[in-house]
């Protein structure tokens, strides 16, 4: 069992077939000589694959240990190139680097980009104090460097939540800096990135952490990169930018036929005369007539019960996206939560993409998600470093 330890604490680091369709949300291109590789761990259903497809990546191998997800991933990500992803479902901690190289045809430094977005719910900034601080998920952060040891990529690409940049988190984040930097890597500083700039119709803030080896590609371009959305008429410093796209797309437009993910929650007759008295383009408990007991001596949470505005991006897609108890997840005119297409549509899932698992089980899948626009958007640059005869 492999070990990294810190000034204070130790952490476990864990021991060192089927032949699949094309979908229409995937790019139609021609297969070049020399396409950029990827791999992608902790890669959920694959919103983060999904995006680096889209930029043109053929992603070798993904890791995902949560079985509704790995179910969702096998059956809906595909590279243009034809060539299979080889999937590993899979306790990370246990799964060996080497192996996925070799069942991925990778020798170590042929890998273009490496991804991933370890588990955040450890470093979320609702966890109050010090809660948090102790997750055992939080050392995942260190079983992604590991990985990245082995494989050595010539750049990485680390997803998280904010919180991950909060002070009593700068341990775990200080050391996996520090060894990404021991081990040749040259490290941007931590960057947060909010969707809703990037084509995405969703306020969702998350950091992303570049790294890259400096003896393999020269790293001579913007970052973090600039938005290409705004506030209606603002200027950037390259001119007029798009307007943000508002939440009002993703309702106007019924979901396909049968779509197996086109449900909501069935609620009680009591909370549908809640969702009744919720004011359009918002509301908050208290105007939903929904505070209870327990409500009144906390001032925090006010957006449960809410409805979701049409006229501007939607909150941050969570886990519990299909709850209204949970957030502002309520059908902007409809007496119901969202459903989990459109909470997909929110976070740029293409329609014909189908979660599998049920209702609460697609929600968890599309609230870990990258947006697939925003991590297209962001590997497409990062596809501008690498050498001409590889991307």
């Amino acid at each position: 069992m492999e070990r990294v330890s810190s000034s204070t604490s130790t952490y476990d680091l864990g021991e060192d077939a089927t032949a699949y369709d094309d979908l229409s949300h995937l790019p139609v291109a021609a297969v070049r000589n020399h396409v950029p590789l990827a791999i992608d761990v902790f890669s959920g259903a694959g919103g983060f694959s999904l995006g680096a497809i889209q930029a043109g990546f053929e992603v070798r191998a993904a890791v995902e240990n949560f079985g509704h997800a790995a179910a969702t991933y096998r059956k809906q990500i595909r590279n243009f190139t034809g060539r299979r992803v080889e999937f590993f479902e899979e306790d990370i901690l246990n799964l060996s680097p080497h192996k996925v190289m070799d069942e991925g045809g990778l020798a170590p430094g042929d890998c273009d980009l490496f991804l991933g977005g370890p588990p955040c719910q450890g470093f979320s900034s609702h966890r109050l104090g010090k809660s948090g601080v102790n997750d055992p998920r939080n050392a995942l952060l260190y079983r992604y460097f590991r990985f990245l040891d082995a494989i050595r990529p010539r750049m990485f690409l680390l997803e998280n939540v904010p919180g991950l940049l909060q002070p009593k988190h700068a341990e775990y984040l200080s050391t996996f800096l520090g060894l990404a930097e021991d081990n040749g890597y040259a490290v941007r500083e931590p960057i947060i990135l909010n969707a809703k700039d990037f084509g995405v119709p969703q306020n969702r803030k998350r950091v992303f952490i570049v790294g890259y080896d400096p003896k393999a590609v020269e790293f001579a371009i913007p970052w973090p990169p600039h938005p290409t959305h705004g506030e209606p008429g603002k200027l950037s410093e390259r001119g007029p930018l798009m307007e943000w796209r508002t939440s009002a797309e993703v309702f106007a437009v019924p979901a396909p036929p049968n779509d197996p993910n086109d449900h909501h929650m069935q609620h009680r007759a009591e909370l549908i005369e809640v969702f009744r008295s919720t004011p359009p383009n918002g509301g908050s408990r208290s105007q939903s007539l929904r505070t209870l007991p327990c409500h009144m001596q906390h001032n925090g949470h006010k957006d449960v019960y809410g409805r979701i505005d049409p006229s501007k991006p939607s909150p941050t897609m969570t886990t519990a996206c299909i709850n209204p108890s949970k957030g502002r997840f309520v059908h902007p005119t409809e007496h119901h939560g969202i459903t989990a297409r459109q909470a997909a549509r929110l976070q740029t899932f293409p329609d014909d993409f189908q979660f599998e698992g049920g209702l609460m089980a697609s929600g968890i899948q599309i609230g870990n998600a990258v947006p697939v626009a925003l991590a297209k958007h962001v590997v497409s640059q990062l596809r501008n470093v690498l050498p001409s005869s590889t991307g």
